[in-house]
């Protein structure tokens, strides 16, 4: 008999945190995560794209250069470590099926550029721009640029031309071609949809130049365990303005004016904060860039000056008090985004 997810023994819960990476014998095969790549695959055949990539379990979304390898993040292989990635980051990159075969198109994108080497194509190069252009963690996206095409969230193509082409391509792959009509009154991504149109018509009858098969930190050769991995991960978090107390008085203080009288209960802000982290992150890096991994810390720095400075809100005002953290944490990290500070 089976044990779902939710009725998984506490002593499996302490296996899938406390033991090491590689000794959990972590596998694509037998999760739900295969089916859906055995999907993906499927897409790649009826493209009659002429690479299959090897997918493989590592500690993040990526194709090791050049390689035709498909880095899947470790977590997704169990729902234990799903829980404990979202516990410990407040976001999980692909969650359920469409979502992951989002991610699966985008990295494939990058297994089609380094197995033809198609950052090397002139048409290429003058659509996209240069690969030795710096690959910089940090960038500031254009919100809603016609420049580019909507696949990731956070406006992931404007961040490097490897991204630019891996998101056009993961548009073009996805079923239905809608690409024509979605954006056909966006010129400049409309271009490049058409030239990545044109070079896969002729991969078709063209072989690969690549097809080593690198993984790069996958899930079998990790020393060390889930909690250790997070805890490094979470172990450098920026310093905050001072400034922000200012912000966080004038959400629940206003909630708390004489006219806007409640004998509702009070409940704590910093509640409220730590209620909506995972939903917020997600939210602000789809429309503003700022990564997810910031936006958390920034909630959980809120949170902790909202209780130092004893915060309370009516209860029959939650939805407001919601309302009112999301445009401030919006506006903090539209500033990070494209000032590099929350405060000027």
């Amino acid at each position: 008999m089976s044990v779902v997810p939710d009725e998984q023994p506490e002593f499996e819960r302490f296996k899938y945190r406390r033991t090491k990476l590689c000794d959990l014998g972590l596998t694509i095969e037998g999760t739900p995560l295969a089916p859906i790549v055995e999907e993906f695959l499927r897409e790649v055949r009826e493209r009659n794209i002429r690479v299959t990539p090897h997918c493989y379990l590592s500690t993040e979304w990526g194709v090791p250069f050049p390689s035709i390898s498909i880095g899947i993040p470790f977590y997704l292989a169990h729902p234990d470590l799903i829980e404990l990635h979202g516990e410990r980051t407040g976001h999980v990159e692909g969650v359920g099926r469409a979502d992951i075969l989002r991610y699966l198109r985008h990295e494939m994108g990058h297994v089609v550029n380094y197995a033809w080497r198609l950052y090397e194509d002139e048409d290429w190069v003058k659509t996209f721009g240069s690969m030795t252009q710096p690959y910089l963690e940090d960038y500031r996206p254009s919100p809603f640029s016609r420049r580019y095409v909507r696949h990731l969230p956070g406006w992931y193509a404007q961040k490097h031309p490897d991204e630019d082409w891996a998101e056009t391509f993961a548009v073009w792959m996805a079923p239905g071609d809608r690409w024509r009509e979605e954006y056909r009154t966006w010129p400049a991504a409309l271009a490049k949809l058409k030239l990545c149109d044109r070079l896969m018509a002729t991969l078709a009858t063209r072989e690969p130049v690549v097809t080593d098969e690198d993984p790069d930190e996958h899930v079998a050769t990790l020393p060390y365990t889930a909690e250790d991995f997070y805890k490094e991960e979470l172990a450098e978090e920026a310093e905050f303005p001072q400034g922000l107390d200012g912000s966080i008085r004038s959400i629940f203080e206003d909630l708390n004016q004489p006219e806007h009288a409640s004998t509702a209960p009070r409940l704590p802000a910093a509640s409220l904060i730590r209620r909506h982290r995972s939903q917020l992150a997600a939210d602000v890096f789809r429309w503003t860039g700022h990564f997810p991994e910031r936006t958390n810390a920034l909630l959980r720095h809120l949170a902790e000056r909202a209780e130092a400075l004893e915060q309370v809100y009516p209860e029959d005002r939650d939805t407001e008090a919601a309302i009112a953290l999301t445009t401030l944490v919006t506006a903090l990290a539209m500033n990070h985004v494209h000032q590099g500070t929350y405060l000027p």
